[in-house]
């Protein structure tokens, strides 16, 4: 779905703009706002197998802190940027691609946001491209977090063939049934009380706006491009669970302030990766937010922007809650 102008859409998304450029001879997709205004470029990495629209209730607050930025990642969804190759969609690819992308429109030391998966890809595009980011924002972000010597073991053993295997059965399934499963979610938005499976938050916290929206993209998604949803969860699962340590390295290396966000209803996202990413990085900032899930920045999205600009106007620490 794309506007000149969101506002033709919700008059609280006026703005906000559907841009297009091109990256390595692919047609790419973003949303854009505040252009011209004080401030660093805020660039947003939305969730796995979502789209840059995740985030339009964000993007106007936080448009208040500078020019945001958001591009679909590669054969998502809801986006509408295409998939270069079958691989683009996993979490490395997509870092380089927003190294690309980012090149592309000459952004430099940006504040960047990443949500759930987006977390994982902003980690490893700061890893990778330091001179571009400036900040770093992770929120609910899918890292790894601490596992017992038993699942260590078992991932360490049988984890890769897992992965090897499981995916082209799970594609060839949804080939059947992705329709159907669209669907299914889609009615589950029908209801305001309705958690969505996957999602792990409350929908009745989301503006009727972002609601409508989301049943609408999911009513017109292709089915083709769950596909691309299971390459990225797969890539999920390997640096979560299969070959941690890139992503420990990646921590351990980022040097650009970083500010960790988390809901303490986030059904996805324990309290103890949080904890662990804590104990790893004591100088990360941590907040977290009471009563969000993981959908923290569309249920809260000014609590959200306040508590980032904060964090970036003051060199202290946010206050942490025990």
């Amino acid at each position: 779905m794309r506007h000149a102008d969101w506002g033709a859409r919700s008059p609280r998304w006026a703005g906000i703009r559907s841009e297009e450029t091109e990256v390595c001879g692919t047609a790419v997709h973003y949303l854009s706002a505040g252009s011209g205004r004080e401030g660093p470029t805020h660039l947003l990495v939305h969730p796995m197998a979502a789209g840059a629209s995740m985030f339009l209730d964000l993007i106007g607050p936080l448009s208040a802190l500078g020019p945001v930025v958001v591009p679909d990642l590669p054969g998502t969804l809801f986006g509408r940027t295409g998939l270069p190759h079958p691989r683009a969609a996993r979490a490395g690819p997509n870092a380089r691609f927003l190294r690309a992308f980012t090149a592309r429109l000459g952004i430099e030391d940006a504040v960047v946001h990443g949500w759930s998966m987006g977390g994982l890809v902003a980690l490893l595009f700061a890893d990778a491209a330091p001179d571009r980011v400036a900040r770093l924002v992770l929120t609910c972000p899918t890292l790894p977090g601490p596992l017992p010597a038993d699942e260590v073991l078992f991932w360490r053993l049988l984890g890769g063939p897992l992965l090897a295997a499981v995916p082209p059965l799970a594609r060839a399934a949804l080939r059947l049934t992705g329709r159907r499963l669209l669907d299914l979610k889609l009615s589950r938005y029908a209801d305001p009380g309705a958690r969505p499976a996957g999602m792990a938050g409350d929908v009745s916290r989301l503006s009727p706006d972002m609601t409508a929206l989301l049943a609408d993209e999911l009513r017109h998604a292709r089915p083709g491009g769950l596909d691309a949803a299971v390459t990225a969860f797969a890539s999920v699962l390997s640096a979560l669970f299969v070959d941690r340590s890139p992503v420990h390295r990646a921590i351990a290396r980022v040097g650009a302030p970083t500010l960790l966000l988390w809901g303490d209803r986030d059904g996805l996202i324990t309290r103890s990766a949080i904890d662990d990413l804590a104990a790893r990085r004591p100088d990360w900032e941590r907040r977290i937010f009471p009563g969000a899930g993981h959908l923290l920045p569309l249920e809260t999205p000014h609590g959200y922007t306040e508590t980032v600009g904060r964090w970036l106007a003051s060199p202290g620490r946010l206050d942490r809650r025990p």
